[in-house]
């Protein structure tokens, strides 16, 4: 592209960004002159400044993508996307917030900093990446840790460690060995959330009811193992099992199973229980939190009344790994 082209010719300007961002050094290159591009930045021009030295070729908010391709474009070659977004990237169910950071990772030997919306995180174990539709990202284990080391509150790092076993497939195992591997700074609460998913806890309702139930004397549940009849059939995977007295607690989120199909997967689980003669408690997550003095009591009632029943003849299989509640 000749100086001065590139007015006459604004796709194939575009065509040279990454989806409309690009730098200004690249759009010297390629004939706009570093003062024309700063101008075309300014309040009324065409353009719009994401970062420095990093413009996006249309005026109004940039999508995440393009946040992303800018904080790219910002660190450099050798940079890498962490955290919650690389998280995001390979199949994390999370929404973006607003004011969220962009989380990089650079090589330890270079300068580049935090600015804007992008935070730079120097380091001297740079993650093998990974591409996920064009992006290079940190991959799902370490990409998960880089966030909760940065979270300062027990709740959000629980939720983001289950939430990352269940929908991403990461193993509990990967990431207390990331956890070894890396810095020691900021993992105490990931740890401490880690034994929690390790014993047993596949969502962070289901770690909440670990911590309610040791709060009513009654024997230690099995969770998260599938239930069968004598013939062989498939019950349900109950979140929490009271074999002694085949009682079966079921932390029964809103958003699992009281939308389409949800609900309707629910209503058939329930059925099996009741075809079986299987005793079963549902607690909303929002107990767990809000009155768990309640859910104390409602356990213990439903123990003591299915402790005066003859126990239905059910077995316990192996462990059942989830992904949806209420199959």
């Amino acid at each position: 592209m000749t100086r001065g082209s590139w007015t006459r010719d604004a796709e194939a300007l575009f065509a040279a960004s990454r989806r409309g961002v690009i730098a200004v050094a690249h759009l010297e290159a390629l004939g706009v002159p570093q003062g024309t591009s700063y101008r075309r930045c300014l309040p009324g021009g065409p353009w719009r400044r994401l970062l420095p030295g990093v413009v996006l070729l249309r005026t109004g908010e940039p999508t995440r993508r393009q946040l992303v391709e800018g904080a790219l474009l910002h660190c450099g070659d050798q940079a890498v996307v962490t955290g919650v977004e690389a998280c995001r990237r390979q199949g994390l169910d999370r929404p973006a917030v607003p004011g969220e950071l962009i989380h990089v990772l650079l090589p330890l030997h270079l300068k580049t900093t935090s600015t804007g919306y992008v935070l730079v995180e120097r380091t001297k174990r740079m993650p093998v990446p990974v591409r996920c539709d064009g992006l290079v990202v940190a991959p799902a284990v370490r990409a998960v840790l880089d966030e909760c080391r940065r979270l300062r509150e027990r709740a959000p790092i629980r939720a983001l460690l289950a939430e990352a076993v269940q929908q991403l497939g990461v193993d509990p195992a990967e990431l207390a060995a990331e956890l070894e591997a890396g810095s020691k700074r900021g993992t105490a609460l990931p740890r401490s959330a880690l034994r929690e998913i390790t014993d047993g806890a596949r969502s962070a309702a289901e770690a909440e009811a670990m911590a309610v139930w040791r709060r009513t004397g009654l024997p230690e549940p099995v969770w998260n193992f599938e239930l069968r009849d004598d013939r062989g059939r498939y019950i349900a995977t109950p979140d929490a099992w009271f074999d002694d007295v085949a009682l079966a607690w079921e932390i029964d989120s809103y958003e699992f199973h009281f939308g389409q199909p949800g609900y309707a997967a629910t209503l058939a689980r329930n059925n099996r229980y009741a075809a079986a003669g299987v005793a079963v408690v549902q607690t909303v997550p929002s107990r767990l939190r809000d009155d768990p003095r309640a859910v104390v009591a409602e356990l213990i009632s439903a123990y003591q009344a299915a402790a005066t029943h003859p126990r239905p003849p059910v077995v316990l299989t192996g462990r059942h790994e989830r992904v949806v509640h209420g199959a």
